[in-house]
């Protein structure tokens, strides 16, 4: 990665995290949307990691965000979104 060994650990991470988003950004260019989202998903482990986040934090922050989203969807609104939405690549598991 770099040529001068990094001392602390969270300043190695956040370099590891710093690459890992250039990568992202050259899969998404290339085209490869499916590698990209995983890469994603470490990119958002890492950054849970150094910011001392576990998993029941982040699962209730997206049932928050779910919650807080659904009173402005209308009933026609959610059929079209769920046609739209994707089979998600990995699920939360613990």
């Amino acid at each position: 990665m770099e040529s001068t060994p990094v001392a602390n650990s969270d300043e190695n991470l956040l370099s590891v995290l710093a690459k890992l988003e250039e990568c992202r950004a050259a899969l998404l260019a290339g085209g490869s949307r499916d590698t990209a989202e995983l890469v994603s998903v470490v990119i958002l482990e890492l950054r849970m990691k150094l910011n001392e986040i576990d998993d029941a934090e982040l699962k209730a922050l997206c049932e928050e965000m779910m919650r807080a989203r659904e009173p402005a969807e209308r009933p026609r609104d959610l059929k079209s979104a769920h046609a739209q939405r994707r089979r998600p690549l990995l699920r939360l598991v613990k």
